[in-house]
């Protein structure tokens, strides 16, 4: 027997079960267009994507994972599978944080798959206008970082917009020093990027770019954007994708000073999620300024035994020095525990805002 036998075995199993992969996605694509032909019978106006129902599957087959692949990566694959099936029911339009390149549109891929068309646009208000009108069928916003906190423009935006939250993303950030092909790191002059990633790259900064000016733009993409068009003495702090996108070379990589660096993203939609199993829900809660009244918005949590994972105060924009809070819970607005605080909670409050339910981010 040669040695080549033992491949030639290997690769001819491969392309049986290629074959079987083959016909078994494709009779799942099938079944997705049965389900698009019954809703439609029943309902002209049927919700096809259901995110309860695409985490579900989602954690089902982490937890049945046997290897060797890892759950993350199990995870993407079946994310792209379910793409595809949902581009047959229902194309659907995403926008998010532009230009392309950007972390939120790895974000909104990241949740929604490649089968998805997104839409850039230049400013998170324009995100909220675009699916409040229904041009967009979902946007995605970032709305805080492991390092710096909070994006206090998107919460400032939740407390006019109808908008829901339906879902959220966690994305692993890695940020990149990118230049013109002929820039090395002592030439560099000026760094362009958001004033969230100039904050989470500071002491690499510090350390290894002093004599540079630091200049807050849009977003990392657009500093992408605006140095490939100066061809100057200028550098961004940008995503991988943002390179590959304008064509610069990476001059240094990783330079976020934290490793583990992870920004939430969240998904706004024209409604909430049904109950996954394993929920969270977002909160908008005011109160008059009087002695323990913060006290009294979240004690019936603690009463309920439900668990606050995030409170964020914001300026109401009403009467100065009077303030709202944003509250996350774990749980879902429909199960017993959550409904039970929040009963107790209209009592207290001014204000109860459900900004959402929605099931939890899945790796």
């Amino acid at each position: 027997m040669s040695e080549r036998d033992p491949l030639e075995t290997i690769r001819a199993r491969i392309d049986a079960l290629d074959d079987e992969l083959l016909k078994l996605i494709s009779e799942r694509a099938r079944c997705a267009q049965e389900v698009a032909q019954i809703k439609r019978a029943q309902d002209p106006d049927a919700e096809f994507y259901r995110p309860d129902r695409e985490a579900r599957i989602l954690r089902r087959v982490q937890d049945n994972n046997p290897g060797p692949l890892d759950s993350e990566e199990v995870a993407r694959l079946f994310r792209e599978i379910m793409s595809a099936c949902l581009a047959l029911e229902e194309p659907l339009k995403v926008a998010f944080l532009g230009p392309e390149g950007t972390f939120t549109q790895a974000a909104a891929v990241k949740h929604f798959g490649h089968s998805v068309t997104t839409v850039p646009l230049g400013a998170i208000d324009e995100i909220f206008r675009e699916v409040e009108s229904g041009a967009a069928h979902y946007g995605v916003v970032p709305v805080e970082n492991s390092t710096e906190g909070v994006v206090t423009h998107t919460l400032d935006r939740f407390m006019q917009s109808p908008l829901h939250i339906c879902g959220e993303v966690e994305l692993r950030i890695h940020h990149h020093l990118l230049a013109a092909e002929h820039l090395t790191r002592d030439q560099i002059r000026r760094v362009y990027s958001h004033q969230q990633s100039l904050a989470q790259c500071r002491e690499w900064l510090d350390a290894n770019l002093p004599q540079a000016e630091r200049i807050a733009v849009s977003s990392n993409a657009a500093a992408a954007k605006r140095i490939q068009e100066e061809k100057g003495t200028s550098a961004a702090i940008a995503s991988q994708a943002a390179a590959e996108r304008y064509g610069l070379q990476t001059v240094s990589a990783n330079i976020e000073d934290m490793p583990d660096n992870t920004t939430r993203f969240l998904v706004i939609g024209p409604r909430s999620s049904a109950p996954s199993g394993r929920d969270k829900t977002s909160l908008l809660l005011s109160t008059g300024n009087k002695p323990g009244a913060l006290f009294r918005l979240i004690e019936p949590f603690a009463r309920a035994d439900v668990s606050m994972t995030r409170i964020e105060s914001r300026p109401s924009h009403c009467v100065n020095w009077e303030y709202v809070f944003f509250i996350d819970v774990e749980g879902h607005s429909q199960d017993t525990k959550v409904r039970k605080a929040l009963a107790a909670l209209e009592k207290e409050a001014e204000l109860v805002k459900i900004l959402g339910s929605y099931p939890r981010a899945v790796l």
